[in-house]
């Protein structure tokens, strides 16, 4: 089975790059105090500090793991390549709700730099996914759990 395909941003990327060498260092380095320190506690079979600390370790190089395959699989998006005459990933799109009036704006990345909170629209997303291709102007009706919303396009430019 192919592995999924992971689009990042350049500011993604370097994000998850800098997190694996956080984790990677320091953390790791953090943890192997903790177990060292634990082990003076006395018997490791009834160190809850000891096992405490050991599962801290595995949960540490299960991520440690999981980003740095993450990172194989990942396409990074050139930002000379970002074009801006559709929605695409590495765009900030600002759309209008055509019913409401509200207008927001939203960077459209891929599923793994989405953050809803910080304006980061995965491109696998509802909305992301129906204004892909897209060109300013254009009414796009997106499936909502409150029912059908229609969003026009206002502007495109990268994010």
């Amino acid at each position: 089975m192919p592995e999924r395909e992971i689009i990042l941003t350049p500011g993604g990327y370097r994000r998850l790059k800098d997190e694996i060498d956080y984790l990677s260092t320091k953390k790791r380095e953090e943890v192997a105090d903790r177990i060292k320190e634990a082990r003076y506690f006395g018997d490791i079979s009834e160190n809850s500090e000891y096992d405490d600390a050991k599962n801290e370790q595995a949960m540490l190089e299960q991520r440690i793991f999981a980003l740095e395959e993450k990172l194989r699989s990942a396409i990074v998006i050139d930002e000379k390549d970002i074009k801006t005459d559709v929605v695409g990933v590495g765009t900030k799109v600002t759309l209008q709700d055509v019913e409401r009036g509200d207008v927001v704006q939203y960077s459209i990345v891929g599923s793994a730099e989405a953050d809803p909170t910080d304006r980061k629209l995965s491109n696998e997303s509802p909305v992301g996914h129906a204004i892909m291709g897209h060109k300013p102007g254009e009414v796009i009706s997106v499936a909502a759990p409150r029912g059908e919303t229609r969003l026009k396009i206002i502007d495109i430019e990268r994010a």
